[in-house]
């Protein structure tokens, strides 16, 4: 996401370590103290007064250089330092350096971007291009509805730099255009990562249970049982970012009310979350709580350690995102065997067949409105966007990557190839819920740890969560300050 893309996630993608997603504090959840993203809101609305500087003189525009970048102007880049690491964004810094042997590229990385970026753009000083994800995301909407982004439509009419008669735009994968608008057709965002959200599991413990995947609730408190006998959990999940949950259930919401039930969630429309779908997925969620098939202690675990005890095997299941293959490679046992799956349904009445997943671009980047090199930072994601530099990330952090392609000649790792056939089986079945990136602290903030958390600890009850979730989305659709959007 934009972890969360995820990343994001992508709306999130993994960490290094415990700093890739700091905890939110319930008091922020419930509104006792101000959060991030209101003073990020408030720097953005005093328009970035500071002395920006001059824009760069474009260079010539050639066969080779279609974006008429400044061959000899500095470029800056900062990178969020999470799970996919970032030596792939160092490896296509060195393309460009090639390419440019006059430009001074400054490369940075931190897993704090709001921190370190909030008093640039306040400034009017931003970078010329950043992977804007993890914990400390700076809020997408915000971004876009205070003109804070440069529009990518330059990037994606030039031609690709594997086929000149091919537009970018041409090579990538299906949404991944569609994900980076927010209000007409200007594209703000360019999702690096495809990221597969679902329910992840070893298949080697499933097999131990003699059991297969479940595609049913009932089928799914059964497995549970049966690994509860065997002292394993059925479930945990990231306690302490617990909007990791909505990674395998909002699917699940869509494939039992329909893709429609989510749009209505994005839309902020009212009673949105007082579908029936909402509810009976909600109810199926509190189940494993109340019959004892979460891990004990989860609420207190954070990512990485919720997913430290997923590979030692005292959990069968955890809601994450591809990403995960790389994040927890260093405690994965070589035989776990890591599966995907999209998540089990109620029962045959459900409105969506099994396999219908979340699937979207995570690791989102940006090119600020106010960057002085922004025909560089656009030239880095064009190269990043070649098949070279996408099979470089496929092979190096187990992740397909927002060019449609770049897996020939790779030996798919387990979860990689399980992904994949999760998106064969899944077709035209992908959903892909919009409010992580259109309301980043609704989603983190409010839905994740104020609701779901809550329910998930048990101390909110189904209804209690849904009412609560309902009274955060209402707010935040009167809330005058924000800018709104809507599915076209």
């Amino acid at each position: 996401m934009g972890s969360t893309t995820a990343e994001n996630t992508g709306y999130d993608n993994g960490s290094a370590g415990v700093g890739r997603r700091d905890l939110i504090k319930r008091s922020v959840a419930l509104g006792l103290i101000s959060v991030p993203t209101m003073s990020f809101l408030s720097a953005c609305a005093s328009g970035g007064d500071g002395d920006s500087g001059e824009k760069v003189e474009k260079g010539e525009k050639t066969a080779e250089n279609p974006l008429a970048v400044n061959e000899s102007a500095p470029l800056e880049i900062v990178i969020f330092d999470g799970g996919f690491g970032t030596k792939y964004a160092e490896d296509a810094k060195a393309v460009y350096e090639k390419k440019f042997p006059d430009a001074k590229v400054k490369f940075s990385s931190t897993q704090k971007i709001q921190s370190v970026l909030q008093p640039r753009f306040n400034q009017g000083t931003p970078p010329d291009l950043i992977d804007n994800s993890g914990a400390e995301q700076m809020d997408m909407g915000v971004l876009v509805g205070q003109k804070q982004l440069a529009d990518l439509t330059p990037l994606l009419d030039a031609p690709s730099v594997d086929d000149p008669n091919k537009k970018v735009r041409d090579t990538l994968r299906p949404g991944i255009v569609e994900m980076g608008q927010f209000d007409g057709d200007p594209v703000w965002i360019m999702y690096y990562a495809y990221t597969v959200y679902g329910v992840w599991y070893s298949q080697k413990a499933l097999d131990s249970l003699d059991a297969a995947y479940p595609e049913t609730w009932d089928d799914m408190l059964a497995v549970c049982e049966k690994a509860k006998k065997k002292g394993m959990a059925g479930w945990t999940y990231a306690g302490k970012h617990p909007y990791y949950i909505p990674f395998s259930l909002y699917p699940m919401i869509a494939k039992v009310g329909g893709a429609e039930v989510l749009d209505a969630i994005d839309n902020l429309e009212p009673n949105a979350w007082k579908h029936p779908a909402v509810k009976t997925c909600f109810e199926a969620y509190y189940e494993l709580y109340k019959k004892g098939y979460i891990l004990d202690g989860t609420p207190g675990l954070d990512h990485i350690q919720s997913q430290t005890a997923w590979t030692e095997g005292k959990a069968l299941f955890i809601p994450n995102g591809s990403w995960v293959e790389n994040e927890a490679a260093k405690t994965m046992p070589a035989d776990f065997d890591l599966a995907v799956s999209a998540p089990s349904g109620i029962d045959s009445s459900d409105k969506m067949p099994f396999g219908t997943i979340w699937a979207s671009g995570g690791e989102p980047f940006v090119v600020p409105a106010k960057a002085k090199n922004p025909d560089g930072g656009m030239e880095q994601l064009r190269i990043m966007l070649g098949e070279d530099s996408s099979k470089n990330f496929t092979s190096s952090v187990k992740s397909l990557t927002a060019f449609n392609g770049g897996t020939d000649g790779i030996e798919l790792t387990p979860g990689l190839k399980s992904g994949v056939a999760a998106l064969e089986k899944a077709g035209d079945n992908v959903v892909n819920p919009r409010i992580q990136d259109w309301y980043v602290a609704l989603q983190k903030e409010k839905i994740g740890v104020g609701g779901l958390g809550e329910m998930m600890a048990g101390r909110l009850t189904p209804a209690e969560a849904i009412k609560k979730i309902q009274g955060y989305a209402d707010e935040a659709a009167k809330d005058d300050s924000i800018k709104h959007y809507k599915h076209q």
